[in-house]
């Protein structure tokens, strides 16, 4: 389905989404052959589902959602744990916690939106690193087909590897359109998951701690 039209425009998509395409046709012309199949598809899907066809206005739909899941998947496309390599020779004994962690992911199971907050609290053993380095680590695995208990156990993983604090733990509490919008639909569930290492594992007073202060 190509459009004459810059704005929806399946090359000029892909060169966007995948700079290093630029210099590969093959690839891009690869690229290209699976967009204009997953655009028929869709449309196909959109029958299935009721839509009428030839009503002008929804002609760009499936580019359009194309283009929506690039943007939720840009995570695959970076290494999170990057972000948390620039690090200071601050001294510090005590708990460092970023909470509130906006973040918008895809349920893998049913490509159904999942979003939340994640609350992320470290003890540094000499190396600390930005505060909005912690952020970035959550968006870039959230912006992934995911499972809120993977995204849990990515983040507090990545802190781990990189900055090998003292002890690390991870909360995230999200709300899941797979059950408020289908299936039970439970429109006030929401799941909280937690995970931890080091001390945070061992010692029951600092995660006690930790969930006074992310309430």
């Amino acid at each position: 389905m190509t459009i004459n039209n810059d704005h929806y425009s399946e090359e000029k998509l892909l060169k966007n989404f995948f700079p290093d395409i630029i210099n590969n046709p093959m690839e891009l012309e690869q690229k290209l052959t699976k967009v204009y199949e997953i655009e028929h598809s869709l449309q196909t899907l959109m029958t299935l589902c009721g839509q009428q066809d030839g009503i002008p206005d929804l002609n760009e739909t499936p580019f359009r959602v194309i283009k929506a899941f690039l943007e939720y998947t840009v995570g695959y496309r970076e290494n999170p744990t990057e972000h948390l390599e620039k690090t200071f020779d601050i001294s510090q004994n005590d708990p460092i916690i970023v909470k509130d962690i906006e973040f918008y992911s895809m349920c893998e199971h049913h490509f159904a939106p999942f979003f939340g907050v994640a609350h992320v609290s470290y003890i540094p053993d000499k190396k600390v690193t930005g505060l909005s380095k912690i952020a970035r680590v959550v968006e870039g695995y959230a912006r992934r087909f995911q499972v809120q208990e993977r995204l849990t156990n990515q983040i507090a993983d990545a802190v781990q590897s990189v900055l090998k604090p003292k002890g690390v733990i991870v909360a995230i509490e999200a709300k899941h359109l797979c059950v408020s919008s289908r299936g039970v639909k439970k429109e006030e569930a929401k799941t909280f998951t937690v995970v931890s290492h080091g001390v945070y594992s061992d010692n029951p007073q600092l995660r006690s701690e930790f969930m006074m202060a992310i309430k």
